[in-house]
């Protein structure tokens, strides 16, 4: 994880940096163009010291790169150096490296030591940045004592941050014993196996109106032209909050789930493959034509999954679990919605609507929600080596059995 604190700088500390964040995405987008022309049979593709080598050249012959930081552009290139190991990694499954645009991937990394960082009051401290010097920053909490590197990164908004790596630390807590079975939907973001439910933060209906009043302003407007660029930042500036709302709620949810519960238990989804768009069908009869694909419906859906924060709690949750010893298990979600959880019977006519199950066989009848978060409950406490007791809601161990943080029991 990172430790992440807003800088405040100056003026004239704000058009330095802006320089190193040009230098460090040209420096990058460079890398991703080199090997983007390398094929099989073309030769050995370069490396980091090979590409390293290459930017002292570089360096010489552009007067604009010269007058950068050499620790900037050096870091730019281990970034991509890092993000290529990555993509060919098989048990680190990401997308290969691809281009960083302007006004969207503001960033640079810095190589530094313990003593580049200081303390300068209860709430000020500052951190040196080559070719910048002493750049001051909001000390919100303690900084990690093994400062190794850093990064500096600029939002759409303006807003300046720097970022140190660090461990996750380990939650303040006790075993519990308690378990939990948690199911993510749109409409409520999640709903347990004890019938909690939590709601993301949405947009406020003020801002959405004037969101969509300043985008539709937006599309009158000339491109690259000062007016636009304003309205643009107008609208940056609502998607910026609801996005931090967003963090803190699921920083917030993730603490109270790790702290309460020995073991967490999701559903295996594919957010990725869930959310993405739907692909053209072709009209046979008119060629050159499509016929309708639900393209529109489809991407009210995935707005509303990824506005839910589906991925950034689990991987939340997950991190502070393993710092934590608290066990987090991924089950198969097939037919959770419509199983029911006192006799077992799969039926899509016992899902009524979005929130009433009433099983058709035996007549049980609870919220859609929470029916499946006790049926999520049970398997993964069925992969755990333990069984789910009357109503799912409590445990009965069925053999020994020790979870990460102690002996699983009942979570009612």
């Amino acid at each position: 994880m990172a430790n992440r604190y807003r800088l405040t700088p100056t003026p004239e500390q704000q058009s330095a940096m802006c320089e190193h964040c040009a230098h460090a995405r040209f420096i990058y987008n460079l890398a991703v163009e080199q090997h983007s022309w390398w094929r099989p049979g073309r030769g050995r593709v370069p490396g980091y010291l090979e590409q390293a080598r290459q930017l002292t050249e570089a360096r010489a012959a552009e007067p604009w790169l010269r007058n950068g930081s050499i620790i900037v552009q050096q870091q730019a290139l281990r970034d991509f150096d890092k993000a290529l190991s990555a993509f060919f990694d098989p048990k680190n499954p990401t997308a290969k490296p691809s281009w960083r645009k302007a006004g969207r991937d503001e960033g640079f990394r810095i190589v530094g030591k313990q003593r580049d960082v200081r303390r300068l009051s209860r709430h000020v401290g500052e951190v040196w940045i080559p070719k910048v010097g002493r750049v001051r920053f909001r000390w919100s909490r303690a900084v990690p004592d093994d400062v190794k590197s850093y990064r500096v990164t600029r939002d759409r908004v303006g807003r300046w941050h720097i970022s140190f790596a660090a461990p996750q630390p380990a939650l303040d807590r006790q075993p519990t014993g308690a378990v939990i079975g948690i199911d993510r939907g749109v409409r409520t973001a999640l709903v347990t196996s004890d019938g909690q439910h939590y709601r993301a933060p949405r947009i406020s209906d003020r801002r959405a109106t004037r969101y969509l009043a300043l985008q539709q302003r937006m599309s009158r407007q000339q491109k690259r032209s000062r007016k636009r660029e304003k309205t643009k930042w107008a609208m940056a500036r609502i998607a910026a909050g609801v996005t931090d709302r967003r963090r803190d709620w699921a920083e917030k949810v993730s603490t109270r789930l790790v702290v309460d519960h020995d073991l967490i238990v999701f559903e295996k989804l594919n957010t990725k493959g869930m959310t993405r768009k739907p692909a053209p069908k072709p009209d046979p009869d008119q060629p050159g034509s499509f016929l309708p694909n639900g393209a529109r419906a489809k991407a009210g859906l995935n707005r509303g999954i990824l506005a839910s924060c589906w991925g950034l709690l689990a991987t939340r949750t997950e991190r502070k679990a393993a710092a934590s010893s608290v066990a987090v298990v991924y089950v198969n979600p097939k037919h959770s919605s419509q199983q029911c959880r006192v006799c077992g019977h799969i039926a899509a006519e016992s899902r009524k609507s979005q929130a009433v199950f009433l099983c058709v066989q035996c007549g049980h009848g609870d919220h859609a929600d929470a029916n499946a978060a006790r049926n999520v409950l049970a398997r993964g406490l069925a992969s755990a080596g333990l069984r789910a007791g009357p109503g799912a809601r409590g445990v009965c161990p069925r053999q020994p059995a020790q979870a990460a943080a102690g002996t699983i029991r009942s979570a009612a």
